[in-house]
């Protein structure tokens, strides 16, 4: 389950995806660092032979480190619930229409794609080496998605401000012996 509170903004800018990017990668190099994940250090190293799993994505200064990924034939389906400041129903709303915020989000769990998909000059901090964790490869890979949006009773000042949990369910469409963990 991941976990974020904080701004969801309707077509985020790369520095808003950056940040959202960066409260998920903390959650996704702890998973990295639990049973099952932590078992497959192959995954992380470069292959001995040809055809061996790597998934470590070098992106400029940065090497990300996806979850999901085409090459390990592994989709994933999201349930996320969504608190916000406005009242149920309206998704049309002073924070932003659910469906732009939705890509920002997508946008954020995806290793980008493109230069200008990040902050200019921005670079790894330490915690984000050798490895920056994130949850997809391709956005194209969420098979699944549903969506239930609440109203959150707190008091806020932000609009945009959200409480966000996601529930990732990853399943193989292929099962290959260096697969069955996301089975």
């Amino acid at each position: 389950m991941l976990h974020y509170r904080g701004p969801l903004r309707s077509n985020g800018s790369p520095s808003h995806k950056h940040d959202l990017r960066i409260a998920f990668h903390s959650q996704l190099k702890r998973l990295w660092s639990q049973p099952p994940l932590v078992e497959y250090k192959n995954l992380i190293t470069p292959p001995a032979i040809v055809g061996d799993y790597y998934l470590p994505r070098p992106f400029g200064p940065f090497v990300f480190l996806p979850l999901v990924t085409a090459e390990m034939n592994v989709v994933a389906e999201l349930s996320l619930v969504l608190l916000r400041p406005e009242s149920p129903g309206h998704l049309i709303t002073q924070g932003g229409d659910i469906d732009n915020r939705l890509k920002t989000l997508f946008d954020a769990l995806t290793m980008p794609r493109h230069a200008n998909s990040m902050p200019p000059g921005v670079a790894p901090s330490t915690e984000q080496t050798p490895y920056f964790c994130c949850l997809l490869e391709d956005d194209n890979l969420v098979t699944a998605l549903t969506v239930k949006t609440e109203q959150m009773l707190e008091t806020v000042n932000d609009p945009t401000i959200v409480d966000l949990s996601i529930h990732v369910r990853t399943r193989t469409t292929r099962v290959t012996i260096g697969n069955p963990i996301f089975a």
